[in-house]
């Protein structure tokens, strides 16, 4: 009786062993899962959310620089908002808050007072070091071990282009 003992015990711990190795295999893979589809995710509503600022961006700064009333895609915009703050941590989230303030101040630059050129530049150099600051906190949440990019690829174009933009644009307008 002894040696049926001496050979149940080990099959048994052998058996056991080998439950739970499956078993906490599976919870840790399935937590691996949850985390690869929540940073899917998060990569597509941050891309998301750079692609519909990028758009309201320009369609603001050209209705500006046209003097004409602008029409941005606030629906894709903020849907694009919502989606982040549905999955973004707090910097990421913060740095979302920011570009939506400086939007919504550059649409009330528009809202028919006088433009100058120094209050586009401000809102400009805003919205630039608020992409940055997007950009840099996304690419922390989705992997932390991202440096943070200490220039800006996207978003607002350089002021140098602007400004030789609306300054030919004045010409123009002097010269007719």
């Amino acid at each position: 009786m002894a040696a049926f003992w001496e050979a149940l015990i080990p099959t048994a711990v052998g058996a056991g062993t080998t439950i739970l190795g499956v078993y906490m295999g599976a919870v840790v893979g399935r937590r691996n899962q949850d985390r690869q589809w929540i940073r899917d995710k998060q990569t597509v509503a941050y891309e998301t959310f750079l692609q519909e600022f990028t758009a309201v961006e320009i369609e603001l700064r050209q209705a500006y620089l046209d003097d004409r009333a602008h029409n941005p895609r606030w629906e894709q915009f903020n849907a694009a908002l919502v989606s982040v703050s549905l999955l973004a941590d707090n910097r990421v989230g913060s740095a979302a808050a920011r570009i939506a303030e400086l939007i919504e101040q550059f649409t009330l630059i528009l809202d028919g007072r006088p433009k100058t050129l120094d209050e586009l530049k401000e809102i400009h150099s805003g919205l630039v070091q608020a992409q940055l600051d997007f950009v840099n906190a996304a690419r922390r949440s989705l992997d932390p071990s991202h440096g943070d990019f200490g220039w800006q690829l996207g978003g607002p174009p350089p002021w140098s282009g602007i400004e030789h933009f609306h300054g030919r644009t004045g010409e123009a307008d002097r010269t007719t």
